[in-house]
């Protein structure tokens, strides 16, 4: 079973090359059929994420699959583009480094994010994708199921997904879960509609937070987000006012200096009937001025501090790293042996067919002719056993040979002589 792969990421791509050869999903079906037209015998799958351009290749073998040059020139080709530009930027990886790549890349390794989760999603609607459309065969079917299960044990035996590494997550799921046991009772506030405020209310949704408000200076966007959340929106006069019943802020905007100081933020508390007030800033610079963290009943926490909590949560999944190759090196190491198997008892299969066929027609034959046609039926039975016999021994050695070549050049060697022999 040969397998190959071509493809560029986030690792030795930048992201204006990336984007001239990335496939939208209008494009997967048209590119993997006109893959198939031009390498008829060669199964395939496109991984195309944010981070990443890969195409695999599988076949039977060597021969019929593309070479990477060929590969890099049919992707360069249907994307009307110089292929010379970006065969730089391409890394090509076959059979074990391609199968080590795929584990690699399904179990978050590779990620920007390390442990980061969409990866997996990613990789199987890939797969599904060419499976569905007649493109990937036998050899990518069982390359892929052994990534899911790849996936699927680093999940499950390390804990290369456990803590949150990114701001927002930690500042939900770590800081204020430390602070609240619940959340749906809890007044909550976000401040600022970009990304990270986006990215804030995903976690706080997920939390169980049901009211919630968003503000922001352009109420348009703010209307846009709360749409897409179904949580309330309010004009930004009416900041003090929501700082006044929040029990939880979550401060995101893009305000060059702080939009709320100290003398604001204490006048705010006075007209309190609440308690803890939990503040975490993730705006760069600050949204709240330091000095309100001095404020008694107020928890202020700004971007550093969260950065910290990130950076350890970082290093311990970091520290699950030799756990999850080793899992890759076992998985890849079964999927090899699954294969050679295969491989070997497929030609053993086909050998013995042969020469079963070859056997039966020789022995109709010689049964047929006229001066055997009063013989037994033991002593035509005692022939064909013979025969049987015959055939048995001539394939004994070549089959031995085949099941117990120690080395996996060996064994490739061994089936291509075989069926080149014979003719299979």
């Amino acid at each position: 079973m040969k397998v190959r792969m071509i493809g560029c990421s986030h690792h030795t791509t930048p992201i204006e090359v990336r984007e001239r050869i990335a496939f939208s999903s209008e494009q997967y079906t048209p590119a993997l059929a006109a893959f198939r037209d031009v390498f008829p015998e060669s199964e395939s799958v496109l991984l195309n994420t944010c981070n990443r351009v890969e195409w695999y290749a599988a076949s039977s073998g060597d021969k019929v699959l593309p070479s990477s040059e060929e590969m890099i020139a049919f992707i360069a080709a249907y994307h009307r583009v110089d292929a010379d530009l970006f065969r730089k930027h391409f890394q090509a990886r076959d059979d074990d480094a391609a199968i080590d790549h795929l584990f690699t890349v399904v179990s978050s390794v590779d990620s920007i994010v390390l442990g980061e989760s969409q990866i997996a999603a990613q990789v199987s609607e890939a797969y599904e994708r060419s499976r569905t459309g007649g493109f990937a065969g036998p050899i990518l079917h069982t390359l892929f199921q052994r990534a899911n299960s790849v996936s699927k044990r680093v999940f499950n035996e390390t804990e290369i997904h456990r803590r949150r590494v990114s701001i927002p997550s930690v500042a939900v799921s770590e800081i204020a879960s430390e602070f609240f046991e619940r959340f749906d009772d809890k007044q909550v506030v976000v401040i600022g509609s970009g990304e990270m405020g986006v990215e804030t209310l995903q976690y706080l949704i997920g939390k169980g937070a049901v009211q919630v408000t968003v503000v922001n200076r352009s109420i348009e966007r703010a209307r846009e987000v709360a749409d897409k959340f179904q949580v309330k929106v309010q004009p930004w006069e009416s900041l003090d006012s929501l700082l006044v019943r929040a029990d939880l802020v979550v401060s995101t905007t893009g305000a060059q200096e702080p939009i709320v100081s100290e003398i604001r933020m204490r006048n705010i508390m006075h007209q309190r009937r609440k308690g803890t007030l939990l503040i975490l800033d993730l705006a760069v610079p600050r949204d709240f001025e330091p000095a309100i963290a001095r404020l008694p009943s107020v928890f202020l926490y700004s971007v550093d501090d969260l950065q910290s909590v990130c950076q350890r949560n970082e290093s311990f999944r970091r520290q699950q790293l030799p756990k999850a190759r080793r899992i890759i090196e076992e998985e890849r190491q079964r999927l090899k042996a699954d294969w050679e198997l295969r491989s070997s008892s497929e030609t053993i299969r086909a050998l013995r067919e042969q020469a079963d066929t070859i056997r039966e027609a020789e022995l109709q034959r010689l049964l047929g002719k006229q001066a055997l046609q009063g013989v037994s039926q033991e002593l035509q039975q005692e022939v064909a056993q013979a025969m049987e016999r015959v055939v048995n021994k001539l394939l004994h050695f070549p089959m031995q040979s085949l099941r117990e070549a120690p080395h996996e050049e060996q064994r490739d060697s061994l089936i291509t002589a075989i069926r080149k022999l014979f003719r299979i």
